[in-house]
């Protein structure tokens, strides 16, 4: 064997693990994401009480009429939580497949960690959006 098919044996080797190393990354944020949503935006909904239910005049289906400014509120927390753990996981993907691109360039590795933060950021106003909720409710009088 050759020095020239040496490297390129090993440079496709190197190839291969990169492309294995980008898939195991998308795939771990689209699983760690999955998980935090379900956490986050659904435990909190399952915990509280079930309000009245109405039907929708058009298609027959079953609406979940809130009972209360509370309700409201809740809701529009449980969405918006929804909303910031898909674009952390976003973020931490295109990070995750930003640093393992970076080949050792110190501006790119550094623009893929600055990405990686801003998904941590995202994570932790999600984690703190009850807070910030109960907060409003304490604003609000309700």
């Amino acid at each position: 064997m050759t020095s020239r098919q040496r490297r390129t044996t090993a440079s496709s080797q190197a190839h291969s693990l990169k492309i294995v190393l980008i898939a195991l990354t998308i795939l771990g944020g689209i699983v760690l994401g999955t998980l935090l949503e379900y956490a986050l935006a659904h435990a909190v909904t399952a915990a509280s009480s079930v309000p009245a239910a109405i039907t929708a005049p058009v298609t027959g289906a079953v609406l979940a009429a809130p009972a209360s400014l509370n309700a409201v509120i809740d809701n529009l927390r449980n969405v918006i939580v929804g909303l910031l753990v898909a674009l952390a996981t976003l973020f931490l993907t295109v990070g995750g497949v930003r640093y393992i691109l970076a080949g050792g360039d110190p501006g790119e590795v550094e623009a893929a960690k600055k990405t990686l933060r801003y998904a941590a950021l995202g994570y932790g106003i999600a984690v703190l959006a009850p807070l910030l909720v109960s907060v409003l409710k304490g604003i609000v009088g309700s």
